[in-house]
């Protein structure tokens, strides 16, 4: 007698990598989608920060159809706007479309399509923020407030997948997080490629400060607002002041550093001084004591020395990070400094590694502080929540949720404001989580 066979799965699956952008778009494709009624399919939606994102696109596509064998495969976002013909020459690859392209609901009609349908990204100029009433993590939403991006640091490729900088207007931005608070997401996290600039090419070039300060404004039933990777020259005195004096946005900036060492930032094409960033961190955390930094560094960039290395570990102590996304140099085809002169790649990832202890030695620090206090944090899943300046906590049962109308002050009990929130007493951390119980 034969087994039964499982029927065929008839439905849109969005396999995501890279950045919180590619995130908010695969929620928007998710909805367009459906709109368009698209069948049996798989969108991968690929990024191109490095060599290794674009082999990792590859691989996924190839295990897509080894599970989805009649699905239609689509391949999107970054690494397939660079180079959509090496991704249509797969034979997995059901059709290319690119990231504007991605963005229309008529991009997922059932009509025949061409192979590739990827548009001059750089002749695009107007970004939508494109209305998206939930995701599918309950926690926290993803709002495109921005796109592409003006500068051309010598590390990166990226301007080239998504195009010139580009801003969403305001009022789309408000109504699209009304519209996330109205269906119960506590938390909204404002994104882009170069968040910073915002503003910039619309009416009257408002800056990213005046943006945070009218969602405030036009919606107070959002309780927590989050900011993506900044750029640490562009942070307006507005935005400063709202990130370090309101309760509502988050103690939390994650800051695009990249290195510690003037000369390597000037090879790699960045418009601060190390100088800058320092002070920068510590007039953000005089201000607001609480806050927590994180930082993007680069080891093992062309040229770099031992003492230029000796400036970029030391940074993590001088700026008072308490998080460090430390990536080894990746040359980057197509990007200017995989033309320059190239380190051992042994000494690379050496380097790497020291970082990457460094960022573990600060982490910790951030996590001893937080040891015998009690606060409220936002439940991701159960057994982990996510404290307001984004440290990470495992918490057992018995487990007491309550509600609280700020993550920034202690919630008094039974307080109800419609959120996900547990009342948590540190006992201990692992070096990467705290341990919590409830308070």
């Amino acid at each position: 007698m034969n087994a039964p066979t499982k029927p065929p799965r008839a439905d849109v699956e969005i396999v995501t990598l890279g950045c919180r952008l590619n995130a908010y778009e695969s929620e928007a494709m998710r909805a367009l989608a459906e709109e368009a009624a698209l069948g049996d399919a798989v969108i991968v939606n690929t990024c191109a920060v490095t060599n290794e994102a674009v082999r990792q696109a590859r691989q996924t596509i190839r295990r897509a159809r080894r599970e989805r064998p009649g699905a239609e495969i689509i391949v999107t976002g970054c690494a397939a706007q660079i180079d959509p013909q090496s991704f249509a020459q797969m034979p997995e690859v059901s059709r290319v479309i690119g990231n504007a392209e991605k963005m229309r609901a008529e991009s997922f009609a059932p009509a025949p399509h061409p192979r590739v349908e990827v548009a001059d990204i750089m002749a695009v100029r107007e970004t939508a923020s494109h209305l998206i009433d939930g995701f599918s993590e309950r926690t926290r939403a993803y709002v495109q407030v921005q796109n592409g991006c003006d500068h051309r640091c010598t590390f990166c490729i990226i301007p080239y997948g998504r195009g010139n900088s580009r801003s969403a207007p305001a009022g789309e931005v408000v109504e699209q997080i009304r519209r996330l608070a109205a269906n119960g997401v506590p938390e909204v996290v404002l994104t882009g490629v170069d968040l910073t600039s915002w503003g910039a090419d619309l009416p009257g070039q408002p800056q990213l400060g005046a943006l945070v300060a009218r969602i405030l404004k036009l919606v107070p039933e959002l309780p927590m607002l989050r900011l993506s990777s900044l750029d640490a020259i562009e942070m307006d005195d507005q935005l400063f002041e709202l990130v370090t004096q309101h309760e509502r946005v988050a103690p939390y900036l994650h800051l695009s550093l990249q290195h510690g060492d003037d000369l390597i930032l000037k090879r790699m094409k960045r418009r601060h001084s190390r100088a800058q960033a320092i002070d920068l961190c510590r007039r953000l955390k005089a201000a607001r004591p609480e806050i927590a930094l994180g930082a993007d560094l680069i080891a093992g960039f062309p040229t770099e020395t031992e003492a230029h290395f000796a400036n970029l570990v030391s940074l993590v102590d001088a700026c008072g990070l308490a998080y460090v996304h430390a990536f080894p140099f990746s040359p980057r085809d197509g990007a200017p400094a995989a033309r320059m002169p190239q380190l051992d790649r042994r000494v690379v990832k050496e380097r790497a590694a020291r970082l990457r202890e460094a960022g573990a030695a600060a982490l910790a620090r951030h996590l001893d502080r937080w040891i015998g206090r009690k606060t409220t944090g936002i439940v991701e899943r159960e057994g982990f929540a996510r404290l307001p300046d984004f440290s990470a906590v495992q918490y057992g049962p018995p487990a007491s949720r309550r509600h609280a109308p700020s993550l920034r002050n202690e919630a008094p009990a039974g307080e109800d404001a419609g959120g996900p929130y547990i009342r948590l007493r540190f006992t201990a951390h692992d070096g990467q989580h705290l341990i919590g119980v409830a308070a």
